[in-house]
């Protein structure tokens, strides 16, 4: 999505450019004997064609730059988890000042270039000119350098598109075998092949995969290391990361496993989903019960039983169960329908 984006140069590169594109299509050329009408048109070019310029170069980077009103807010509190938003508009807005200063420095230096009385008061006006066009560009140095760092930022972020069929896959992280874990549990799922790709999300990543089921594309998340604890304990970046996949409109796997083997016990799990379930308001969800082939639902002691049946007792969630192993319950998920009442959540939050 942010992949127009146009590299930014520094002030220093930036400044080269406009002045040897400036020399080499405006050579000077002067002659003796030129009248001062001709004389002073070569430095009204001059100083017009270096404007001109400075403003393509600025506008290039202003347009190119995502309007943060015009993006959905899953990509605008994605953005904001990176740069906060305060800091990037004060930079746009630095470049939008730059530019507009320039203009004024072009307007009131060719207003005196057509009153010059010789060539050496012209070519000082010009000089002038382009001299504070230079010091408006040095002062530059710090929201360039800024918007090129933001610049590649977007060029890592996740293609992920907020308005399109959507998994969202969470619960705590298995302590090895994570990159793995997107790509395993879909190919076991859905039996398609798994395009994933790992992006830095604040200090943790997400697992972006995208596969075809039924001739549908979908595109799946994983979220290791963002929902891995309750809301109470996420540091503000975190919270932003996971206001901003609250936005997406999706259905939601909620992973556990009753082996434990992920080093997590039950009641931690338990306490895991209800502490995040508000950020799944509106949304499908449903509870995959992970390797059935170690522990099944029916083997846990009645206490556990009854802990696991608080997140299903509703009837807004529904018990799936499957072994990425053995592939036991895999068919079940894949023609698995949503509850009544899950079905009137989803209708009524269309």
């Amino acid at each position: 999505m942010f992949n127009n984006v146009a590299p930014v140069p520094t002030s220093q590169e930036f400044l080269d450019i406009v002045l040897s594109r400036t020399q080499r299509k405006l050579p000077t050329q002067i002659r003796a004997g030129f009248k001062i009408s001709r004389i002073r048109a070569f430095y009204l070019r001059k100083v017009k064609f270096t404007e001109q310029t400075f403003g393509e170069k600025l506008g290039q980077i202003l347009e190119t730059f995502p309007k943060l009103n015009d993006l959905h807010p899953f990509h605008k509190d994605l953005l904001n988890t990176l740069y906060d938003q305060v800091h990037f508009k004060i930079a746009l807005g630095q470049i939008s000042t730059a530019k507009h200063l320039i203009e004024t420095v072009c307007r009131d230096y060719v207003r005196l270039i057509k009153y010059a009385q010789s060539l050496f008061q012209c070519k000082q006006l010009k000089r002038a000119a382009l001299g504070r066009m230079a010091t408006i560009c040095k002062r530059l140095k710090d929201p360039l350098a800024y918007l090129e760092q933001v610049r590649q930022h977007l060029g890592r972020l996740p293609s992920i598109d907020p308005n399109t069929r959507t998994l969202i896959i969470c619960g705590y992280s298995s302590l090895v075998g994570t990159r793995l874990r997107l790509s395993q549990r879909l190919k076991s799922v859905t039996r398609a092949d798994v395009d994933v790709q790992p992006y830095a999300f604040t200090t943790k990543s997400l697992y972006v995969g995208h596969f075809d089921y039924k001739y549908l594309r979908f595109q799946a998340i994983d979220t290791p290391g963002i929902f891995d604890h309750p809301l109470e304990e996420m540091n503000t970046i975190k919270m932003q990361s996971i206001t901003a996949i609250a936005h997406l409109r999706s259905a939601v796997l909620y992973f556990v496993d009753l082996s434990e083997q992920c080093g997590y016990s039950i009641e931690a799990q338990v306490k895991l989903y209800h502490s995040i379930k508000p950020l799944f308001a509106n949304k499908l969800v449903f509870l995959v019960v992970n390797k059935i082939d170690a522990m099944r639902p029916e083997d846990l002691p009645q206490e556990q039983q009854d802990l696991l049946a608080t997140i299903t007792k509703n009837g807004e969630v529904e018990m799936l169960k499957l072994s990425c192993h053995t592939e036991e319950g895999v068919m079940d998920i894949k023609n698995s329908k949503p509850a009544p009442q899950a079905q009137k959540l989803r209708i009524s939050s269309l």
